[in-house]
């Protein structure tokens, strides 16, 4: 069953008992959270793509950078979390403030494959193609451009690409896009 986990008249759904999410940009080396279990995962039907304007994290209204939203089509490895259900709230309330400053994803419950073999619901942020913020297709040197000019308050843009594709090495994920942005910075 699927609750809604409401504050400042922003909702993420959530199932009952302990929930996972889905990290596949800086979430994956920069949770933020408490978390019980971590495992990779995969999620189908999307992909990991610079396709986010960042105006606050690696940019600014004036300057904005780019971060990577889950995008339409193929699939994506990346992290997931298993939070307590006694830790929910704490953690729900951390990552509206995080992932939601700006309202470009949307929050999903979609099923992914963690590396046991096991499908479970996952929370996922999928980026919103309506939004203001939604950078779209842009040609992969434009997106070295930005990245590469781009800084927020969470530092250089190009300290977030690099940090996320090593991260993925570490785990043993390869992401041929990404290590194709990485290779142009």
């Amino acid at each position: 069953m699927l609750v809604n986990h409401c504050r400042d008249n922003l909702c993420l759904p959530v199932p009952d008992g302990d929930v996972w999410v889905f990290g596949y940009g800086s979430l994956m080396w920069d949770p933020g959270f408490e978390f019980e279990e971590t495992q990779k995962a995969i999620i189908k039907d999307y992909h990991r793509a610079f396709c986010i304007w960042s105006v606050h994290y690696r940019g600014t209204f004036e300057n904005p950078g780019l971060v990577v939203g889950l995008d339409n089509g193929g699939e994506c490895i990346g992290q997931a979390y298993r939070i307590r259900e006694e830790q929910l709230y704490p953690v729900m309330n951390y990552l509206k403030d995080r992932e939601m400053d700006t309202g470009v994803y949307i929050p999903s419950i979609r099923p992914i494959w963690l590396d046991n073999g096991e499908c479970v619901d996952s929370l996922v942020f999928i980026a919103d193609h309506q939004h203001d913020h939604y950078a779209g297709k842009l040609a992969i040197e434009e997106k070295v451009r930005v990245i590469k000019r781009s800084m927020g308050n969470r530092g250089p843009n190009t300290d977030y690409a690099v940090n996320t594709y090593e991260h993925l090495m570490d785990l043993g994920i390869e992401d041929p896009y990404l290590k194709s942005v990485v290779e142009l910075l």
